[in-house]
């Protein structure tokens, strides 16, 4: 006969002691390093902060343990499994994140500190879910966690940012949507309103990748602030749009159909005119000006372009395009056109270049979930 509810839930909540006491030491090591580096007030600001954080980390995990299963109908795991570890040691990061808030960018171990947790978190967003298929320990515990994680890094190392002026304020707007649509879904939950399944989109999940990495790039001192901010708005707003169709999916205004259809849409058109609009907007900038590299940059800056012209690792010439512009090796002398080219190659890297495309390399590696 298998164990009751109570006596596992009390050996699970053990363990996320367990598991909550090795962070507090990573933490308190973490704490002696930055004192002896930066001084002592400095290094008890950032452990008052990130303990703060692991906190609320430990705390989203205890009151879901009971979800630690794979659907409400099957038994709880005894243990955690490796799958919700790594999903905890990514809190335990954004965490530590969070600790340089309001910090001074100029401190010795800062940008280096967020900059590093951070990207170790967006990393391993990948193969905690590959850990827990591995080990036949898929949960509903491990996808609450991954959302609500995902949703706190997307909060507190784009505020980080903001504050060291890498992002600009506007950009904070898509940390805060996924709580605003969480709070409205409750409410008409609350107020008795049916709230509607949304359809099956693999994009979602892309976007939010690609939003961490590039959070992630900001934090690191590599590429130009100017840079970052400008391209931050046309990183947010595919998200933002994708929000406001999945609410008004959710709450009925448009259906599942409808919504399918926008999508096949954009892959139809609109996604292969901004590879036109894209082509045609390099042409009349009448090339590229050559600031701290020579022809390399250029030759590559062209090689991307005809990927993205006939469709073939259309990402990958987009990513290009962006981080040649991004790193200050290569710009344009309108900067009309040069906002267009930073704006279509940052939309083509999140969407992809769409039909008539040649080979959508990289589409599938994107999509897939790893060990899947």
């Amino acid at each position: 006969m298998s164990d009751s509810p109570e006596p596992i839930l009390r050996k699970l909540n053990r363990e996320l002691n367990r598991l909550s006491l090795f962070a507090v030491a990573g933490f308190l090591i973490g704490f002696a390093g930055l004192a002896v580096a930066g001084g002592w007030c400095a290094a008890g600001v950032w452990l008052a902060q990130a303990g703060a954080g692991l906190w609320l980390i430990r705390q989203t995990a205890r009151r879901r343990l009971a979800l630690n299963r794979l659907n409400p109908r099957t038994p709880l795991y005894r243990n955690l499994g490796w799958g919700n570890r790594l999903t905890l040691l990514r809190g335990a990061l954004i965490a530590a994140t969070g600790g340089c808030l309001f910090s001074d960018p100029t401190a010795p171990a800062n940008p280096w500190l967020p900059a590093l947790c951070y990207t170790l978190a967006a990393l391993l967003d990948r193969y905690d879910g590959y850990a827990a298929r591995r080990s036949g320990r898929v949960s509903l515990l491990g996808a609450e966690l991954d959302l609500h994680f995902d949703a706190l890094g997307l909060l507190i190392a784009p505020l980080l940012a903001v504050q060291w002026q890498r992002l600009p304020t506007g950009y904070l707007l898509l940390s805060l949507a996924f709580y605003l649509y969480r709070w409205l879904l409750q409410a008409r939950v609350r107020r008795g309103l049916p709230t509607f399944p949304l359809p099956d989109n693999p994009l979602r999940r892309t976007l939010a990748g690609f939003q961490m990495g590039f959070v992630a790039l900001t934090l690191w001192p590599v590429l130009e602030p100017a840079f970052s901010r400008q391209v931050s708005t046309a990183f947010m707003l595919p998200v933002l749009f994708g929000f406001v169709a999945d609410w008004l999916v959710a709450n009925g205004r448009c259906t599942a159909r409808t919504y399918t259809q926008i999508g096949e849409l954009a892959d139809r058109t609109a996604l292969p005119g901004l590879r036109i609009g894209l082509i045609l907007a390099l042409t009349l900038a009448g090339g590229f000006e050559r600031t701290e590299a020579a022809g390399l940059s250029v030759a590559l800056a062209w090689s991307a372009s005809i990927l993205l012209a006939v469709g073939c690792a259309g990402r990958l010439g987009a990513l290009a395009i962006l981080l040649l512009f991004g790193g200050g090796w290569l710009s344009v002398a309108q900067p009309a056109l040069g906002l267009a080219i930073l704006f279509a190659a940052s939309w083509l890297l999140l969407l992809g270049t769409g039909r008539y495309s040649l080979s959508r390399w990289g589409e599938a590696w994107l999509q897939r979930y790893v060990g899947a």
